[in-house]
């Protein structure tokens, strides 16, 4: 509780330093001329590498750009945690949004032009990669985040090392990046992974059995969407940003109603070795299989009645959720390729999962419409909207400055935010991508449950 309390503490010291005294800009004042000029200076060796274009490379280049877009984590992410690795898929949907975060932060704080199109030929062969085109620069965040995925997928030093440089290679090809936003890439990538390395158990350790996982994250995924910097023109980058946040606090907070076993305490563990079990040896369904087993056999053993009272606490815990997390997340779950999950079933899952997720990626975004603007109005929160709410677009939120003076005492807190009115489309994209990510773990489960697949 007290390392929580520290690091809400101190993020929330940082917003307030950093809108204070303007880090943002005197960063970016001291960088930006710098990355500028050699983002200006590579232009001859990307103009060099274009020269051997062919449509074979675009199509290729193009293809393995793919691998770390928004798009395909919308679908492998989910794939990952009903092929019964939870635990990977769980440290994945982490590290993703880390190196989301911090890599858009620094592109924002720089605000590094790419390199200018003419003369350099820029392929945008997806929409994705035409949002793409209009962030910033450094770090490529192409290069960042594959050299995160390749090392914790693939394994393979040589292989993942291959998969980086192509991908690195293609973003200079395709005229997306200049060769200093690929060496960002990488520094900053690999300085991610090293930490990661070395604190990823103690970060699963806490999501799967630790204290307030639910109140922390909530506190921290709000702090987050505040501790952003401003960029000097306006970027998808923030967007991206809020959608992974959105993600993580949705699966993350999910895993922590998902601990049922957390409410036997040590000195009950200790009376139920009585009668031959441990707390970790068998899952939650075989422990209550052996509690009933235990009622009718009528045994009589020390400690019997707070073996029985530590489980009817569980048993009337373990609903939704909690069975949920039991049959499909933990380590012992089937795995495909295996002949407890086999490739027609797991086809099953993806033919009820996908389309599944994406409605409720549909349904929150239309409930999160709805409500936030309602709540906001009733706290006396200022609010627009860019895209979201027509409503609250436009001459709708062109306020008079006294009418926003006159906030209410919740805005006032927020003074860290240097804003006047603000955006809704924050909360609502926030939440749509919760709900996306509660479907992946909770309901689609619960959905292959009642199917038996």
């Amino acid at each position: 509780v007290v390392w929580q309390g520290l690091a809400l503490s101190g993020i929330f010291s940082w917003i307030v330093i950093t809108c204070y005294f303007d880090v943002t800009k005197k960063i970016r004042s001291l960088l930006q001329p710098w990355v500028s000029h050699h983002v200006v200076s590579g232009t001859s060796i990307i103009l060099k590498i274009q020269k051997h274009q062919h449509k074979f490379l675009d199509a290729l280049f193009s293809g393995l750009s793919c691998i770390v877009s928004v798009p395909f984590y919308t679908a492998f992410l989910p794939l990952l945690f009903w092929s019964g690795h939870g635990k990977l898929a769980r440290q994945m949907t982490l590290l993703m949004a880390l190196c989301d975060y911090l890599g858009n932060c620094i592109k924002d704080v720089v605000s590094a032009p790419r390199p200018n199109c003419p003369p350099v030929r820029r392929i945008t062969a997806t929409k994705d990669e035409e949002e793409n085109a209009l962030e910033y620069g450094l770090p490529s965040s192409h290069t960042l985040n594959t050299s995160e995925d390749a090392f914790v997928k693939l394994g393979a030093v040589t292989l993942a090392c291959l998969l980086v440089g192509f991908i690195g290679f293609g973003r200079i090809y395709l005229g997306m990046h200049s060769l200093i936003d690929i060496i960002g890439g990488l520094v900053f990538g690999f300085m991610i992974l090293a930490i990661w390395l070395s604190v990823h158990e103690y970060v699963d350790a806490f999501i799967v059995s630790g204290q307030n996982v639910t109140s922390f994250w909530a506190a921290l995924s709000f702090l987050l969407l505040f501790a952003y910097p401003t960029p000097e023109f306006p970027t998808p980058s923030f967007e991206y940003h809020t959608a992974f946040d959105g993600v993580v606090f949705g699966i993350e907070c999910i895993f922590d109603e998902l601990l049922p076993l957390k409410l036997i305490s040590n000195i009950e563990c200790i009376q139920m070795k009585n009668i031959g079990m441990k707390k970790h040896e068998i899952g939650i369904r075989e422990n209550l299989d052996a509690w009933l087993s235990f009622k009718r056999r009528k045994l009589t053993v020390s400690g019997a009645d707070t073996v029985s009272s530590c489980f009817y606490k569980i048993a009337n815990n373990v609903t939704g959720i909690q069975q949920t997390y039991h049959q499909f997340h933990h380590e012992a779950v089937p795995r495909i390729f295996t002949s407890q999950l086999t490739i027609p079933t797991f086809l099953g899952r993806m033919l009820v999962g996908i389309p599944t997720i994406l409605i409720v990626k549909f349904c929150s975004k239309a409930l999160a419409k709805w409500i936030l603007p309602v709540v906001s109005n009733t706290l006396g929160i200022p609010i627009k909207s860019t895209s979201y709410v027509p409503m609250l677009n436009g001459s709708a939120t062109d306020k008079k400055s006294s009418e926003i003076k006159q906030s209410s005492y919740i805005h006032k807190m927020l003074f860290f935010s240097q804003q006047d009115l603000f955006d809704v489309d924050t909360g609502i994209r926030f939440l749509q991508y919760a709900g996306l990510a509660w479907s992946v773990v909770d309901l689609v489960p619960s959905l292959f449950s009642h199917l038996r697949l």
